[in-house]
């Protein structure tokens, strides 16, 4: 059976904050400028958002964003059957158990969005998280299990970097380069992450008037068992971390072996596709991902488009996709036969999702 995307929704939290406000909603942390100055010309985000107000009490909760994001989407396109299947992922939810896509339901019934029994899957880890949710949601829907699926990406990042709560260990002092000490790998997230929510809806059958996504194929692989761990979260003091010579020295060696193996396996080349969607945490990494984009073009140019909202959105982590996807279908205009493919590193232990769409009008 097929299954398509035949809604998107997203909801960012409060205004755009550019650089030069972040301290009044994240506050300030000691001998921070100088790592703040160098990640923000790095990364080149120029705003993003926090579900935090200026006095850092959250203005929403990760469960809450979620939920924005589902009802935008179910408004865009009620589903024509009811939806049995909901799917959801994060980096950081305040319960570990029951699963964040319990809550989630039960926020949507309690909203009347989605007020009847059905399957769950939830889902953990950094980046990936909410693409191994989309994946499942996908699953089901071309097994024939669900006619009708939600797939939900959602962070909250600000809840844990914000300055009343993060306590990075200070080890400074041990590390000739301070990019090596773990205070290092803690205090740049501050500089590098942002809030956000999507949603997309899947069903067996194109949306009836509309623009939907046919899902070609989805392909996922894990390189943890030939990598150390690069990034985590820590459930007993909720810090957050990641060490960039571990992320530099595999990310890329990785990230190329992924995608040729899931081009050989569907025999394809990114030159047939209208636009690449890559979750991009920073426009460090964009010459290289234009380099190794290069080698599968397939065409004579050599040139592969890319579009990202990082820029403007900020990066929101797993929620990334479900935001840059839902931004980049109301921003262009679609015909039918565009293909479309979704790319999504993850750092944690060096983990990829690819998702291939192909649009339908009906």
């Amino acid at each position: 059976m097929q299954c398509f995307i035949t809604a998107t929704g997203s909801y960012l939290p409060g205004p755009a904050i550019p650089n030069e406000q972040i301290h009044a909603y994240l506050g300030s942390l000691e001998d921070e400028s100088q790592v703040a100055q160098s990640v923000l010309k790095m990364n080149g985000i120029v705003s993003r958002h926090y579900a935090l107000d200026r006095d850092q009490n959250a203005t929403h909760d990760v469960y809450d964003l979620a939920t924005l994001a589902a009802q935008a989407c179910l408004s865009e396109s009620p589903p024509r059957s009811p939806v049995t299947f909901l799917s959801a992922g994060t980096t950081y939810a305040p319960f570990s158990g029951p699963g964040i896509a319990s809550i989630i339901h039960s926020r949507l019934g309690a909203a009347g969005d989605v007020d009847r029994s059905l399957e769950l899957s939830s889902h953990s880890g950094i980046c990936t998280s909410a693409s191994a949710a989309l994946v499942a949601a996908v699953r089901g829907v071309q097994l024939g299990e669900h006619q009708a699926a939600l797939s939900i990406g959602v962070e909250q990042a600000s809840e844990i970097l914000k300055s009343s709560v993060i306590r990075p260990v200070d080890d400074r002092t041990e590390h000739a380069d301070i990019r090596q000490s773990q205070w290092f790998m803690s205090v740049f997230l501050r500089f590098m992450l942002s809030d956000g929510s999507g949603a997309f809806l899947l069903e067996s059958e194109p949306r009836a008037g509309g623009l939907s996504f046919q899902v070609d194929w989805t392909h996922s692989m894990s390189f943890a068992h030939r990598a150390p761990l690069c990034m985590k979260l820590e459930n007993a003091n909720r810090l957050l971390s990641q060490d960039v010579g571990i992320l530099a020295k595999h990310l890329y060696s990785f990230a190329g072996e992924f995608v040729g193996t899931a081009l050989e396996k569907h025999d394809e080349q990114l030159g047939s596709y209208r636009m690449i969607l890559p979750h991009m945490s920073s426009f460090f990494f964009r010459r290289k991902m234009e380099k190794a984009m290069r080698k599968y073009a397939g065409n004579a140019s050599g040139e592969v488009p890319y579009w990202t909202n990082l820029a403007t959105a900020g990066n929101t982590g797993a929620a990334s996709i479900y935001v840059m996807l839902d931004q980049f279908v109301r921003q262009h205009e679609i015909a039918s036969g565009d293909r479309l493919l979704l790319f999504i590193p993850e750092s944690g232990q060096f983990n990829f999702v690819l998702v291939s769409l192909t649009a339908v009008r009906s």
